[in-house]
C-alpha cells in the first residue's frame, strides 16, 4: 500500500500541519443524487477525503447532512452518482457485485447501532461469523484473545437473548475485528445504549485503535463519542464544512451549534 502526501491543513490553533501519512480509504468528488430533474436531491455534493491508517475518524452532522450516506458509499454498501472511492488501493466503482462482496469481506468490518447479531448463534459463533462465511478456519488463540478483549470470555456460549445491550454491542465489535479488516465502519455504535454502557463501548473502540492499530470511521451524533476520535469531520448539506483534530465535548458542541445557526 502506497504512502501518500497529505496536504497541509489548518489546525485549531491556526498553524499548518502536514506529514507523510498512509491512507487506506480515499474518496474523490463524491456526489450522491436521488431522483431526477426538478425533484432531484443531492445527499452528497462533491465530498473528498482520505482516511488515515491506524486512526479513528468521527463523522458528525445534523440529520440529513449526508453522514450516513457517506459512510455507506465509503463502505461499498451504496454507490455514488459520480466520484470514486478507493479501498486498500482498489477503485470500487468498476467492481461487480461479487467482486464488491469479496472486497468487503476481505477489508471491511461493520458495527451497527442495533447489533445485527444472529439469534441462533452464541456470542463466539457471532464473533467468528465473518470467517465462517469466508470459509476460513478461526485462529483459536486470536479468537480467545478477542473474546477476552471484549470482556465476554465467560459468556462466549450465551446467545444474544441472554446478553445485555452493551454485551451484544461488544459481540458486534468482536465480529468487526475478527478478520483483522483494513477498516471498521461504525454507524451510531452507542445510539441504542445508556450513558454508562456507551462509555464502556467507546473505551473498547478506542482501545482497538490504540492496541491493534485498527483504522475506524464512526458516524455519530453524540459529542462525547466524538471525543475519542483522532479526527472529526462535520458535514452539512452534503459537504464537509469543518475538519478538526482531537477535541473536547465542549468544542464539539460549540461547532455543532455554530453549524446549526
Amino acid at each position: 500500500m502506497a504512502t501518500v502526501a497529505i496536504p497541509a491543513v489548518e489546525t485549531k490553533d491556526g498553524s499548518k500541519g502536514a506529514a507523510q501519512e498512509e491512507f487506506v480509504v480515499a474518496a474523490q468528488d463524491l456526489i450522491r443524487r436521488y431522483g431526477d430533474g426538478d425533484t432531484a436531491v443531492d445527499a452528497l455534493r462533491g465530498v473528498s477525503l482520505d482516511v488515515t491508517k491506524g486512526k479513528l475518524t468521527a463523522v458528525m452532522g445534523p440529520s440529513g447532512s449526508g453522514k450516513s450516506t457517506l459512510m455507506h458509499i465509503l463502505a461499498g454498501l451504496d454507490k455514488s452518482t459520480s466520484g470514486e472511492v478507493t479501498i486498500a488501493g482498489t477503485a470500487i466503482s468498476k467492481l461487480n457485485d461479487t467482486e464488491l462482496t469479496l472486497l468487503r469481506r476481505q477489508h471491511i468490518g461493520f458495527i451497527f447501532q442495533f447489533f445485527n447479531l444472529l439469534p441462533m448463534l452464541n456470542a463466539e459463533e457471532n464473533v467468528v461469523l465473518p470467517l465462517s462465511l469466508a470459509g476460513e478456519k478461526p485462529d483459536k488463540e486470536w479468537v480467545a484473545e478477542l473474546m477476552a478483549k471484549i470482556g465476554l470470555e465467560e459468556r462466549s456460549k450465551h446467545r444474544p437473548s441472554e446478553l445485555s445491550g452493551g454485551q451484544q454491542q461488544r459481540v458486534a465489535i468482536g465480529r468487526a475485528l475478527v478478520s483483522r479488516p483494513t477498516i471498521v465502519f461504525a454507524d451510531e455504535p452507542t445510539g441504542n445504549l445508556d450513558s454508562k454502557t456507551s462509555g464502556e463501548i467507546l473505551e473498547l473502540m478506542r482501545d482497538s485503535v490504540d492496541g491493534y492499530g485498527q483504522t475506524t470511521v464512526m458516524v455519530t451524533h453524540d459529542p462525547r463519542a466524538a471525543t475519542i476520535a483522532d479526527r472529526i469531520l462535520f458535514l452539512a448539506d452534503g459537504l464537509i464544512v469543518r475538519d478538526l483534530g482531537p477535541s473536547s465535548a465542549r468544542e464539539v458542541i460549540a461547532v455543532s451549534e455554530e453549524l446549526a445557526r
